[in-house]
């Protein structure tokens, strides 16, 4: 039989909790230094992945802290700048697509007139099909 308090004793002991200390160290840094190089593996493999996982651990850490007063007076401007740059680009964009658009002839009534067209070919297909349907079975009979 195994006395059980000499184990307990020298599980206690100094040596055996320095002994613990050293297997746990021991053991935290082989899995972080597997973490580690998983991580590099993966980063090789997939470096865009990579990427946009970087992007999105600082967007939701840039959303969840709070601004400071001097960000927000000194990306103001910048902030403006880019909106009415953006706003100013979609109004260009938009007048040179429409624009095109007249040149080809392709207007809004035009658009209507061709949605109209082609709804009604469908209706007379439809209509022209089950009248064919329904005279092949009536000869059936």
């Amino acid at each position: 039989m195994t006395d059980t308090s000499s184990n307990r004793d020298d599980r206690n002991s100094e040596g055996g909790l320095r002994r613990r200390a050293i297997e746990a160290y021991d053991g935290a840094r082989d899995s972080v230094s597997g973490a580690g190089r998983r991580a590099t593996d993966g980063i090789d493999e997939a470096p865009l992945i990579a990427l946009a996982a970087g992007v999105a651990v600082g967007a939701l850490l840039a959303a969840l802290l709070p601004r400071t007063e001097s960000e927000t007076r000194l990306l103001r401007p910048v902030g403006d700048r880019l909106t009415d740059t953006a706003k100013a680009a979609a109004a260009a964009a938009k007048e040179a697509g429409t624009s095109r658009l007249a040149e080809l002839g392709l207007t809004p009534e035009k658009g209507r007139e061709t949605l109209r067209s082609i709804f009604q070919g469908a209706e007379d297909a439809a209509k022209t099909s089950a009248q064919a349907a329904l005279s092949a079975a009536r000869e059936r009979e």
